[in-house]
């Protein structure tokens, strides 16, 4: 329910911007807000590795949900400007990376290393079923009832969400940790983190991808659906609906055929497909060849990043999983740098250049990183595991 509120909540509001001031870069920007509590989260990892997720996991979701419903207001009342938009989404981006942070360590917790790939695919069908459901629900209500009834169906959703999470079981270690300074505990996580062979390369390959591959689909695909589609708010949400059923196909599988006894190998090689197919979709502005082609991106999208998931959670001890998926959540933050800069360059070049010279870069990093890291391609050994 977060996820179905939060993809319909982009596409409206990403659409909003662009016909309201006509910007790329605004566009840009406003996804960027999306994740500014991405510096926070290693805090919010020391706190989950002290008290209990699944309270902060419904405080935070709480909070979402009253954001959306001042959104809510200002759009009902007829008060909305694009500045409202902007001090909100700061507000409720501080939101969202704590609750990926939770989320994560919550499906560490309760599933068996050994079922970690299949849970993972599992989990990420709900952010791609919400995409489906947010793009279409999203653009049938702006386009035929307008900002304040589309903002009625993100705030339900939040609402629902918060009613959920209460249903979670607790899950408690079995091992006694001696709790210290928060400060310290962070130090001790990012410690464990330079000192681990394994999640360094994680880290460094998480932040490649979200600084130079999902800036398309997280945040400048609405850009794309006007300057080269030449389509209205009903023609995007058809392309991120074909892109999310394509990632939910590929989660589909994670979670229910692949189970890589290798999972670092199987990232390597779909990260150098999704930025293949990056480039071959900027070439394109048929939507003959670019919704197909958009598909693939997504099916890609799942199999990189829960192989890229299930990396971590197996080679993170309990009682540090909290800080290194906070820590991990820093590497999200070349997302937002991503985007503003993609805005940027997408108003002075283009999309063709700005799409195809991000991937480049991204295939040119990975060449670097796995002559770094040659174990993404041999494998890690099991005494480097949690």
């Amino acid at each position: 329910m977060t996820t179905w509120g939060s993809e319909m909540e982009t596409l409206i509001l990403g659409w909003y911007i662009l016909v309201a001031t006509d910007s790329p870069l605004l566009v840009g920007l406003l996804g960027a807000l999306r994740f500014s509590g991405t510096l926070t989260a290693p805090i919010v990892g020391v706190i989950a590795d002290r008290m209990s997720r699944k309270l902060m996991l419904v405080v935070l979701r709480a909070g979402a949900g009253l954001s959306a419903l001042a959104l809510l207001i200002l759009a009902v009342t007829d008060l909305i400007q694009p500045w409202h938009v902007f001090a909100i989404a700061s507000i409720s981006g501080m939101l969202r990376p704590a609750d990926n942070v939770l989320r994560q360590s919550l499906i560490a917790d309760t599933v068996p290393r050994n079922l970690l790939m299949n849970a993972s695919g599992l989990a990420r069908t709900t952010q791609d079923t919400a995409r489906i459901v947010g793009a279409l629900l999203g653009a049938i209500l702006l386009s035929r009832l307008g900002l304040g009834w589309a903002y009625v169906g993100v705030t339900i959703f939040y609402s629902l969400s918060v009613l959920m999470a209460l249903g979670i079981s607790s899950v408690r270690s079995n091992i006694s940790v001696k709790h210290v300074n928060p400060f310290t505990e962070m130090k001790q996580g990012v410690r464990y983190m330079v000192d681990s062979s394994v999640i360094q390369p994680i880290m460094f390959l998480a932040f490649l991808v979200n600084a130079t591959a999902f800036p398309l689909t997280n945040g400048l695909l609405p850009v794309v659906a006007h300057d080269i589609y030449q389509h209205d708010e009903n023609g995007l949400a058809l392309m991120v609906a074909v892109f999310a059923i394509g990632a939910l196909v590929g989660s589909l599988l994670m979670a229910a055929v692949v189970n890589s006894r290798r999972p670092e190998r199987f990232m390597m090689i779909t990260m150098v497909v999704w930025y293949v197919l990056l480039i071959l979709f900027a070439q394109t502005d048929s939507n003959a060849i670019g919704l197909p082609l958009l598909a693939l991106i997504g099916a890609s999208i799942s199999f990189c990043m829960v192989s890229m998931s299930v990396v971590l959670m197996t080679f993170t001890k309990f009682e540090m999983r909290g800080r290194v998926m906070g820590i991990r959540m820093l590497a999200v933050y070349g997302l937002p740098m991503g985007l503003v800069i993609g805005g940027w360059l997408i108003e002075q070049y283009g999309v063709p250049f700005t799409i195809t010279g991000y991937a480049i870069v991204g295939l040119i990093a990975l060449v670097f990183s796995v002559l770094k890291w040659p174990k993404l391609i041999t494998g890690f050994s099991a005494e480097e595991r949690g």
